[in-house]
Protein backbone atom coordinates (compact mmCIF):
# COMPACT_ATOMS: atom_id res chain seq x y z
CA UNK A 1 0.00 0.00 0.00
CA UNK A 2 1.09 3.68 -0.87
CA UNK A 3 0.38 5.92 1.83
CA UNK A 4 0.09 9.78 1.49
CA UNK A 5 0.38 11.65 5.27
CA UNK A 6 -0.97 14.88 5.30
CA UNK A 7 -0.25 17.08 8.41
CA UNK A 8 0.34 20.77 9.18
CA UNK A 9 3.60 22.45 8.03
CA UNK A 10 2.40 26.21 7.71
CA UNK A 11 -0.44 26.26 10.03
CA UNK A 12 1.70 25.03 13.10
CA UNK A 13 4.23 22.34 14.06
CA UNK A 14 2.67 21.96 17.59
CA UNK A 15 1.86 18.09 16.96
CA UNK A 16 5.74 16.95 14.99
CA UNK A 17 5.71 14.30 17.53
CA UNK A 18 2.52 13.24 16.92
CA UNK A 19 3.25 13.05 13.28
CA UNK A 20 6.54 11.10 13.54
CA UNK A 21 4.99 8.30 15.46
CA UNK A 22 2.41 8.33 13.02
CA UNK A 23 4.56 7.83 10.05
CA UNK A 24 6.20 5.09 12.07
CA UNK A 25 3.28 3.42 12.54
CA UNK A 26 2.25 4.15 8.77
CA UNK A 27 5.13 2.39 7.57
CA UNK A 28 4.05 -1.12 9.14
CA UNK A 29 1.35 -0.66 6.71
CA UNK A 30 2.96 0.39 3.31
CA UNK A 31 5.47 3.08 1.94
CA UNK A 32 4.78 6.47 3.08
CA UNK A 33 5.47 9.19 0.69
CA UNK A 34 5.30 12.05 2.96
CA UNK A 35 8.10 10.81 5.65
CA UNK A 36 9.42 14.84 5.94
CA UNK A 37 6.21 15.83 8.25
CA UNK A 38 7.40 14.16 10.89
CA UNK A 39 10.77 15.59 10.52
CA UNK A 40 11.52 17.85 13.88
CA UNK A 41 14.08 20.01 11.85
CA UNK A 42 11.00 21.13 9.38
CA UNK A 43 9.76 23.88 10.72
CA UNK A 44 6.56 25.96 10.12
CA UNK A 45 8.41 27.81 7.27
CA UNK A 46 8.16 25.28 4.81
CA UNK A 47 10.86 22.93 2.76
CA UNK A 48 13.75 25.00 0.55
CA UNK A 49 11.97 24.14 -2.61
CA UNK A 50 9.14 27.02 -3.87
CA UNK A 51 5.93 26.67 -3.48
CA UNK A 52 4.80 25.72 -7.06
CA UNK A 53 7.73 23.20 -6.74
CA UNK A 54 6.11 21.70 -3.25
CA UNK A 55 2.56 21.94 -4.63
CA UNK A 56 3.82 19.93 -7.63
CA UNK A 57 5.74 17.23 -5.96
CA UNK A 58 2.86 16.61 -3.51
CA UNK A 59 0.34 16.58 -5.86
CA UNK A 60 1.76 13.72 -8.39
CA UNK A 61 2.94 11.99 -4.47
CA UNK A 62 -1.00 12.21 -3.61
CA UNK A 63 -1.96 10.83 -7.00
CA UNK A 64 -0.16 8.13 -7.09
CA UNK A 65 -0.88 6.73 -3.36
CA UNK A 66 -3.23 4.33 -2.28
CA UNK A 67 -4.84 6.44 0.60
CA UNK A 68 -4.66 9.18 1.90
CA UNK A 69 -4.14 9.79 6.18
CA UNK A 70 -4.33 12.49 7.44
CA UNK A 71 -3.90 14.22 11.15
CA UNK A 72 -6.47 17.10 11.27
CA UNK A 73 -5.81 18.04 14.85
CA UNK A 74 -4.35 21.30 13.54
CA UNK A 75 -6.15 22.80 11.19
CA UNK A 76 -4.27 23.79 7.62
CA UNK A 77 -5.10 25.22 4.63
CA UNK A 78 -2.75 23.33 2.34
CA UNK A 79 -4.32 19.33 4.32
CA UNK A 80 -7.60 20.83 3.43
CA UNK A 81 -6.70 20.60 -0.38
CA UNK A 82 -5.09 17.39 -0.34
CA UNK A 83 -7.98 16.01 1.28
CA UNK A 84 -10.37 17.83 -1.13
CA UNK A 85 -8.01 16.37 -4.36
CA UNK A 86 -7.86 12.80 -2.83
CA UNK A 87 -11.73 12.75 -2.63
CA UNK A 88 -12.47 14.54 -5.91
CA UNK A 89 -9.96 11.38 -7.48
CA UNK A 90 -11.92 8.95 -5.38
CA UNK A 91 -8.61 8.11 -2.93
CA UNK A 92 -9.81 6.40 -0.08
CA UNK A 93 -9.39 9.11 2.77
CA UNK A 94 -8.48 8.59 6.60
CA UNK A 95 -8.62 11.47 8.31
CA UNK A 96 -7.15 11.33 12.30
CA UNK A 97 -8.06 13.86 15.14
CA UNK A 98 -7.88 14.62 18.53
CA UNK A 99 -10.86 16.29 20.37
CA UNK A 100 -9.83 18.94 22.90
CA UNK A 101 -11.79 21.79 24.48
CA UNK A 102 -12.27 24.47 22.38
CA UNK A 103 -11.28 22.76 19.18
CA UNK A 104 -13.53 21.76 16.95
CA UNK A 105 -13.33 19.19 13.60
CA UNK A 106 -14.06 21.47 10.87
CA UNK A 107 -17.99 20.16 9.05
CA UNK A 108 -16.65 20.06 5.90
CA UNK A 109 -14.22 16.78 7.07
CA UNK A 110 -17.00 15.80 9.72
CA UNK A 111 -19.94 16.11 7.43
CA UNK A 112 -18.46 14.59 4.27
CA UNK A 113 -19.27 10.74 3.83
CA UNK A 114 -16.57 10.10 1.62
CA UNK A 115 -14.09 10.49 4.71
CA UNK A 116 -13.56 8.37 7.52
CA UNK A 117 -13.01 10.04 11.06
CA UNK A 118 -11.20 8.07 13.73
CA UNK A 119 -11.02 9.92 16.76
CA UNK A 120 -8.43 9.31 19.50
CA UNK A 121 -7.63 10.72 22.84
CA UNK A 122 -3.70 10.11 22.94
CA UNK A 123 -1.50 8.77 20.98
CA UNK A 124 -1.10 5.63 22.88
CA UNK A 125 -3.87 4.79 20.84
CA UNK A 126 -3.26 5.44 17.54
CA UNK A 127 -1.29 1.65 16.70
CA UNK A 128 -4.92 0.39 17.38
CA UNK A 129 -6.52 3.33 15.55
CA UNK A 130 -4.42 2.97 12.45
CA UNK A 131 -4.57 -0.96 12.80
CA UNK A 132 -8.53 -0.82 12.26
CA UNK A 133 -8.63 1.92 9.74
CA UNK A 134 -5.95 0.46 7.41
CA UNK A 135 -6.87 -2.86 7.67
CA UNK A 136 -10.61 -2.60 7.06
Amino acid sequence: MTIYFAGSISGGRGDQVIYLQIIQLLRSHGTVLTEHFGDPNLTAAGESLTDQDIHDRDVEWLRSADVLVAEVTTPSLGVGYEIGRAVEWGKRVVCLYRPSEGRRLSGMIAGCNAIEVHRYDDSTQLPSVLKTALES
